[in-house]
């Protein structure tokens, strides 16, 4: 890996994380485990053999481990250590500086981009409390709403109040740009997955 050679502590982090697809790949992982197919899904435009250096290279530096699952399973999967898990408040402080840069891009979010831009847009006034499934592309993500703060993690809720399914393409459409909730399937507390669809604002271009 290159290196600035300069002391700052800026410096020594993106000496550390600063290559190409290196924060993104933190940013798949943020919300959990994830096997290298995954991750491919996610980051689509990142070739094979880039990913692969970058998951090394975030191994050489501490931010990521490698983990086998057990049978049936029977997979290994790539995982933030505690010390990976440290980027989380930085990646979302970024998330939110970024989402009001302009012209945005036409691509697609990953399921795991869109819940981190839900949690960095929440509205904290517009819900105070709830639990939900939120299911994207097939993918189960928990999502608790507790004292004025949203979290997400990926895997399926215990007995949730209202579940969301979607595709993550259709359900940004309903968040971000407000469009009627087609191919948005909602089951449970619809009141509850109502008033969660519309508890996130759109970032004023800066």
């Amino acid at each position: 890996m290159r290196s600035y050679q300069d002391p700052c502590g800026i410096a020594r982090a993106l000496d550390r994380v600063g290559e190409r697809w290196a924060l993104l790949v933190v940013r798949e992982l943020l919300l959990g485990p994830r096997r290298f197919t995954d991750l491919r899904a996610g980051l689509p435009s990142a070739s094979p053999n880039v990913l692969s250096q970058r998951l090394r290279e975030l191994e050489d530096a501490g931010v990521v481990q490698r983990r086998a699952l057990p049978p049936p399973a029977a997979a290994t999967v790539y995982e933030l250590t505690p010390r990976g898990r440290e980027l989380e408040a930085v990646l979302v402080s970024l998330a939110r500086w970024g989402s009001r840069a302009v012209p945005r891009p036409q691509g697609e979010l990953s399921p795991s981009a869109l819940m981190i831009a839900l949690r960095t847009t929440f509205d904290p006034g517009a819900l105070s409390r709830g639990r939900l499934a939120v299911v994207l592309d097939g993918e189960p993500f928990s999502v608790e709403i507790a004292c004025g703060a949203l979290s997400v993690a990926r895997g399926e809720p215990e007995a949730p109040d209202a579940t969301i399914t979607a595709t993550a393409r259709a359900l940004r459409a309903v968040v971000f740009a407000g469009h009627e909730p087609r191919g948005v399937e909602i089951a449970g507390d619809a009141a509850l997955a109502t008033r969660f669809l519309g508890a996130f604002a759109r970032p004023a271009p800066a």
